[in-house]
This record gives C-alpha cells, structure tokens and sequence, in this order.
C-alpha cells in the first residue's frame, strides 16, 4: 500500500517549468501549494492554475507571494516538507532583474530555514550557470563542478546566465550555513507544449550565445516533462546531493540545429532558401553521471 504523499510547496507555480512540476507532483498524488507572483495581468498558466485549483480543492492550494516579502513566502511555506523553488522571469532578463533574482533566492531559502516543516529544497537552476567562461573551447568537460564566470557573463552582457549564477550561489551558500538539505536540477534549453507561447522571453533569453553554445558542444535541450520528473525524483530519492545536469540532448550537429530553429518556430526563423548540410558535428562537453544514476529505472531516454 503506497504512503501518503507529503505537502509540498512550488516557487512560482505560474513559471512555465514551476507550472509542470505543479501537474506532476498532483500526478503523483502530492498535495501542493502553489505559490504564485502576481506581475500585472492574468497569466495563461495563472489561468489554468486557479482551474484546477477548482477540480483539486482538496489537495491544490493557490498563494500569492512576492519573493521579496519575506513573510508572504513563510504563509505559502506552512506545512509544507518539500519546497520546489523555480525561480524565473517571464519578461527576460536585464540587468536590475538579476539582483531581483538573486535577493528572491535568498529569501526563499531564508523563509525554509525559518519554518519547521522544511526537510528538502529542489532549486531549479541552468545550464547556463556553469559554461560561460573564456577558456570554455579549450576545457574537455563540463560537470557539475563547473561554474560560469562572473565578469565573463558581465562583458558579453549574458544576463540570464549571470541571474542562474549568483542565485544559485547564493542559494547554497544560505542553504549550507543554515544545514539545510537542498539540490539544484541545472536544466537546459527547456522545450515542451506551448512552449513558444508560453515561455518566449524566458526561452530567448537562454539563447542568448546560442552559437557559441554550439559550436562548444554545451547547446543543450530538455523536455519538460522529463524535467518535472527529474525533480521529483530528487526530492523523493534520499540519496541525492548537490548539483544535477538535466538535459535529454546535445544539440551539436547542423541537421539538430535546424531541428531546434523549427521547434521554437517563430521565435526563431531559418530562410525560406535554407538547406541543412549535414556535415558539421561538435564534440560534446557536458556530462551528466550524477543525471543517469537518478533515472537509471525510467524509460524516458
């Protein structure tokens, strides 16, 4: 007879990673707290959330937070053992959003250690938080060891790399000093339904080098749902620790380029002339062993 699922929290539900953890915690029997931040109007995913919040009374609550009111954070966080904290901004990323990034990690992390229900931190991070760098051509392996540069990110204005960077350093250096039990899911590129409408900024903000990416074998993808997976693997698993790289493909070949530009069509567009090669192919670099002894059971590879 299987046990009763725990109360877990999602940090924002209405982020379109937040919003398929959401549907596969309830899939898996889970009763959630779906914290949302409110900006402006009505998002899509808020529409459907507040939805099934109608069909699942008993086991979906809706909050609305604000990641820099630290009190709002602890109201969503009460009762809840599991906080899936998925951090992102739908309207892409600048400068002064960074810091909004990095304080609302922060806060998060604060407001776990403040409650007494809190056993694990699931933290959505990125790929992009560890292959930036000026020497990335000539490094043989990126692991989840590897960090992207600060001041590199700065130079080439690579924000959505430098928010993923600072947060996540932040986020463990508060979760270590308070003991907290925390692991980080670095994703790549996400693609799922929808995903073009539904997630364009935050999607092109992760592009932002894409052929840099590329050409360096770290141009990664992930679906969704496997990623929704992944994470609730993490938090279930007992064993796990640290860092996770969590992508289903490297794209490194031109015909897989061109298969991304038509996914993400029309957020990205090919000529209409435009004809596929076939013959370039770049060593890939990223490694994900941590990844694959955590799903070594599912078939979704």
């Amino acid at each position: 007879m299987d046990y009763e699922k725990p109360v877990v929290c999602v940090l924002d539900a209405s982020t379109y990673v937040g919003f398929w953890i959401l549907k596969g915690l309830l899939g898996k029997g889970y009763t959630v707290h779906a914290a949302i931040q409110r900006n402006g109007s009505e998002s899509e995913i808020e529409k459907k959330i507040i939805e099934m919040e109608k069909v699942e009374e008993e086991r979906l609550s809706v909050f609305t937070v604000d990641v820099l009111d630290y009190h709002s954070i602890l109201l969503a966080l009460k009762g809840c053992s599991g906080l899936f904290c998925c951090l992102d901004s739908p309207d892409g990323y600048d400068e002064k959003l960074v810091d909004w990034e990095v304080r609302g990690a922060i806060n998060v992390v604060e407001a776990c250690a403040q409650t007494d229900s809190i056993e694990k931190i699931v933290f959505t991070s990125s790929l992009t938080a560890a292959i930036w760098r000026e020497n990335i051509s000539s490094e043989d392996d990126i692991d989840e060891r590897s960090w992207s540069n600060q001041e590199f990110c700065r130079k080439l204005k690579l924000w959505q790399p430098l928010a993923k960077t600072l947060s996540e350093q932040a986020a463990w250096a508060l979760a270590m000093d308070r003991m907290l039990n925390m692991v980080s899911i670095n994703s790549g590129l996400v693609l799922g339904p929808g995903v073009t409408q539904q997630n364009p900024l935050s999607t092109m903000s992760y592009l932002n080098g894409a052929a840099q990416m590329y050409e360096n074998g770290v141009l990664a993808c992930v679906d969704v749902n496997f990623l929704a997976d992944v994470h609730s693997r993490a938090f279930e698993d007992r064993s796990t620790c640290g860092r996770y790289f969590c992508f289903n493909q490297i794209v490194n070949t031109e015909k897989e380029a061109v298969k991304l530009a038509q996914c993400l069509s029309p957020l990205i567009s090919l000529p209409p002339t435009y004809e596929c090669q076939g013959s370039e192919v770049h060593a890939e670099k990223l490694r994900t062993k941590k990844l694959n002894k955590l799903v070594d059971d599912t078939a979704c590879y």
